[in-house]
């Protein structure tokens, strides 16, 4: 539970300008009026599974920023579940959210987000558990928030991003793969399958994560695209990926061809109404 000094809950057990920013479509949630986030009022949310080798890492990078911590943990065989726990008790800004199997990152993260609403977080953030996504940017996706944007996305495909240690073919997918969602569904976001965000409050309760057909990878493009529909202010803020030092890659060719099989049947049912 939140408590009133600001310090928060225990763990739980549960089922462009020249900055290089891209502003997409607008339509503010709140008045215009420039805010600053506080440190506390961000949760960044973490999903794991099987990340012992990087949570500690990870976690310390975080608070080192002043936001809090939300770990989910899909029931991670190697002890990820267990450090956490550690983690938490050894510092109140850690939170854990313990799921029993492994259900997806979109359930992941629609269980995290539904936490962190509970805990009166301010600002929501998506970031991988293995340093693919630099911590150090996560001051820049709050800027975002705070001059104007509904959703801010940590983006490969804008001046000034790129990803570092890919082949050639792993990048051909993922960026065919984004401009294939931007045409079957009539978005301008560049990098609609990117997992570093950062939303307002306000978008997601208003996006309802709950309710989204994706509970793996194309969840972040099922998000980005009722973002847009809405008519949210979405901002890119350029990134640089890089591949996980440690541990292993979720990402598998099924999880590939379920997000691209996902976004046909989008796209077929926003151009002809029909499932």
């Amino acid at each position: 539970m939140c408590l009133g000094s600001g310090l928060w809950f225990k763990t739980t057990a549960a089922d462009s300008d020249n900055s290089g920013m891209q502003p997409q479509r607008t339509a503010r949630l709140i008045d215009d009026a420039a805010t600053m986030t506080v440190p506390d009022d961000v949760v960044v949310i973490v999903p794991t599974y099987n990340e012992a080798e990087n949570l500690e890492s990870i976690a310390a990078a975080v608070r080192a920023h002043g936001y809090r911590l939300l770990i989910v943990d899909d029931g991670s065989p190697d002890g990820t579940g267990e450090i956490a726990d550690t983690l938490a008790a050894a510092d109140e800004g850690v939170a854990v959210l313990h799921r029993r199997t492994k259900a997806g990152l979109g359930k992941a993260y629609a269980a995290g987000f539904a936490r962190a609403l509970e805990l009166d977080g301010k600002v929501l953030c998506e970031m991988d558990a293995d340093f693919s996504h630099d911590p150090s940017d996560l001051p820049r996706l709050i800027a975002a928030i705070d001059e104007g944007a509904d959703l801010a996305i940590g983006s490969r495909y804008v001046p000034g991003g790129g990803v570092d240690d890919w082949p050639w073919h792993r990048r051909a997918i993922s960026s065919g793969g984004n401009r294939y969602a931007a045409l079957m569904l009539g978005i301008k976001v560049k990098d609609a399958t990117a997992g570093y965000r950062a939303f307002r409050a306000d978008a997601i309760r208003r996006l309802r994560p709950e309710t989204c057909d994706a509970s793996g990878y194309a969840f972040q493009v099922e998000m980005a695209w009722r973002a847009s529909e809405a008519g949210l202010k979405i901002t890119e803020i350029p990134i640089r990926f890089r591949d996980r030092e440690a541990g292993t890659s979720k990402m598998s060719t099924s999880i590939a061809l379920e997000a691209m099989a996902l976004v046909t049947r989008w796209g077929w049912q926003r151009r002809f109404g029909r499932k």
